[in-house]
């Protein structure tokens, strides 16, 4: 799979980004959301990072899935999300351009 880079700013809470693309004459509407996972939220501390994100995704929006995860600094950890519905319209375009 290709990517193309867009930059986001690390501003504090939820950034949801919808972008347009059309590929090979189809477009699709692409849902993402940015959050900054800050160490400090962790319910039960650990020195264990993986726990910690562990922790704060189990009750998550299920309408998102997991996309990205981004390099974490010392406070916090940004994660990318992706609506659901839009992960398997992209696994479909996939599969047909193969």
């Amino acid at each position: 799979m290709s990517y193309i880079a867009i930059p986001i700013s690390s501003l504090p809470g939820k950034q949801d980004i919808e972008i347009d693309v059309t590929i090979n004459g189809q477009k699709q509407a692409l849902h993402y959301r940015v959050e900054l996972f800050y160490w400090g939220d962790c319910r039960v501390p650990t020195f264990d990072r993986v726990e910690c994100i562990q922790q704060l995704l189990a009750d998550y929006d299920r309408d998102w899935a997991l996309y990205y995860i981004g390099s974490p600094t010392d406070d916090f950890v940004p994660i990318t999300f992706v609506r659901k519905e839009d992960l398997v319209k992209q696994r479909t375009l996939l599969r047909a351009s193969s």
